[in-house]
């Protein structure tokens, strides 16, 4: 016989157990919280409470409109949690040898180098992610401490030739297998007025409005890949190294020891791969061979096969003489049989010529000293404009405007590697338990953009989703929220948990790849840390964090404050990447004359 659910009581401070409907959230047994949450759990259990995700959604707007401020529809209880979910037994990791200098001046004119970039990416240019913030803040790093360096990338449909200067310069013959020749144009342009760039037009390959996608990849970014060396030849500016990223530029280092490996002016250019996510493998039929020039020779596990295809990333890995990833943390988890995701053991073989590199920040755009999207710019020093910041984030979001209410911030794309799952299964609870407010800026997966939806519709004037993009948005949420919520599942670098260190704002994080090596985690007898890191892959396990943060605020406000100076004191800037990389630089060149 079914048992007949109890009448639901108030508790203790008279307030109700809300019947909101919100998706189930697991308590873990082993976290340590406060007599005050474990009295409101304990009483929201024996209440009969059981929190799950509605069938149907309240339907919403699907335009991303942000609606006029609300009142609350009741009281939140307030929460004090004083302990982080406990760290989980690591196992052991394979430690990358350390190959890297000290951080040093700029060098002398006589070690200035050559270095080309090929590059599917770049900010502002295209982007679709970190890689072309990477590849923007690095090589302008780079040429102020004095190296020459160019990039070369697609004139995608989308790139404004009026507005960037891009100018056209010449023609350029590029040969490929089966006798093939491909005809194309080179223009030309400066990144930000500084770095040069030259630009590959081929209308079928790149005249379209997406980046990627379709079945023909495989032969657009090998025309950008050996366009980019053809250039270098027929202007005679031949690079001490070429940087290659992802999957999309790979195989130009196959080029380099293959096809122009012999008598050729590009002999002796080193090739660096750099590996911003290794999900992302570029991996294709092998009929593709053939254009590339190659026969089936090359179709072995030690070059290019992967289950009888194409695996782009594996043959860059092979063939480049260096490999670099974009955090510490993320060297090490990719040459792990889950983190490597099939490239494990390969990435082993190549020993200390992999190692990992932290992205920077460009502070010409992330600062907010000098933030030109912002009502009110501040800095560590002084930090009354973040408070005009959060008021004016308040009232753009439609939320209740109170400076004392915390508010937890979340910008991204809408991906399962963002870990959206473990936000599903904490944040309604959390906004009903606790006394914060939520602001949402992303796209992406649609499931993800209606969840959102529904949690505005569910908490008005403590919640709200801004579905799409915008610069100025993003910048504003940065500097007013206190909090920023970054639960990866992985994450090779990441780049919004220091832009919120920088602001002033506190990131909440699970402790993988680049999250691991930025975030400093609190620590609540000392009031030193820079953030709150949760290791456990579930929602209860964000839940509690989200919860140590709140609690944190209303009941330590001292530490919040120290947490806050630390981390806009922190150095995120290029300029220590590109030190490092200089180094990187050296060692691939030395194993190329090796040869």
């Amino acid at each position: 016989m079914a048992k007949s659910s109890s009448p639901k009581k108030p508790l203790k401070n008279g307030t109700t157990v809300s019947s909101t409907p919100a998706p189930e959230v697991l308590l873990p047994a082993s976290a340590k919280t406060s007599s005050k949450l474990k009295t409101s759990l304990q009483k929201a259990a024996e209440l009969g409470t059981k929190l799950e995700t509605p069938a149907t959604p309240a339907p919403v707007v699907e335009e991303a409109k942000i609606p006029a401020p609300a009142p609350a529809k009741k009281k939140a209880v307030k929460i004090t949690l004083t302990k982080p979910v406990a760290k989980p037994k690591k196992a052991a990791a394979i430690k990358p040898k350390k190959t890297l200098l000290p951080p040093r001046e700029a060098p002398p004119v006589d070690s200035a180098k050559r270095i080309l970039f090929i590059t599917a990416e770049c900010t502002p240019l295209a982007q679709t992610g970190g890689l072309g913030d990477a590849v923007a803040g690095l090589t302008k790093a780079l040429l102020h401490r004095g190296h020459d360096v160019r990039i070369v990338m697609p004139l995608y449909q989308k790139i404004d030739r009026a507005r960037y200067g891009i100018t056209f310069s010449r023609s350029c013959c590029v040969h490929f297998g089966r006798g093939e020749e491909i005809w194309v144009g080179i223009f030309e342009g400066k990144l930000d007025g500084q770095v040069p760039i030259w630009f590959i037009d081929y209308e079928r390959y790149f005249g379209r409005p997406d980046i990627y996608g379709g079945d023909e990849d495989a032969y657009r970014f090998g025309l950008l890949s050996k366009a980019a060396l053809q250039i270098c030849k027929d202007t005679d500016w031949i690079p001490h190294v070429a940087h290659v990223h992802d999957w999309m530029t790979a195989i130009a280092a196959v080029f380099l020891k293959t096809w122009d490996r012999v008598l050729s002016p590009l002999s002796n250019t080193a090739s660096v791969l750099t590996i911003h996510n290794i999900g992302y493998q570029g991996k294709f039929d092998s009929s593709v061979l053939g254009f590339y020039g190659f026969g089936a020779d090359y179709l072995t596990p030690d070059k290019f096969e992967d289950f009888q295809g194409v695996n782009l990333l594996k043959a860059g890995i092979q063939y480049a003489d260096v490999v670099t990833t974009v955090s510490p943390n993320y060297a090490n988890e990719i040459k792990g049989p889950i983190g490597g995701m099939g490239m494990g053991m390969y990435l082993n073989d190549r020993g200390d010529r992999v190692s990992g590199i932290l992205n920077g920040v460009d502070t010409s755009v992330w600062n907010p000293v000098t933030d030109q999207y912002l009502p009110a710019r501040y800095s560590k020093d002084n930090l009354a404009g973040k408070a005009e910041c959060k008021r004016a984030l308040q009232q753009r979001f439609g939320l209740t405007v109170d400076p004392k209410i915390p508010i937890f911030a979340v910008i991204s794309r809408f991906a399962p590697q963002k870990g959206f799952d473990l936000m599903r299964g904490s944040l309604p609870q959390a906004l009903r338990d606790m006394v914060m407010q939520v602001v949402v800026l992303g796209t992406g997966d649609a499931f993800t953009e209606h969840f959102f939806r529904w949690v505005t519709e569910a908490y008005p004037g403590r919640a709200n989703a801004h579905i799409g993009f915008a610069p100025e948005v993003a910048h504003l949420i940065e500097a007013g929220s206190d909090f920023f919520i970054m639960p990866s599942i992985y994450e090779p670098c990441g780049l919004n948990q220091m832009y919120s260190s920088l602001y002033g704002t506190l990131p909440i994080v699970r402790a993988t790849g680049g999250l691991d090596d930025t975030v400093e985690n609190y620590d609540e007898s000392t009031g030193r840390g820079t953030g709150f890191k949760f290791w456990e892959i579930s929602g209860r396990a964000l839940y509690y964090t989200i919860g140590w943060a709140v609690a944190t605020w209303y009941d330590r406000p001292q530490h919040y404050a120290a947490m806050q100076q630390q981390g806009m004191a922190r150095d995120f800037t290029w300029e220590a990447s590109a030190q490092q990389y200089e180094r990187v630089y050296e060692n691939a060149m030395a194993y190329r004359a090796a040869l």
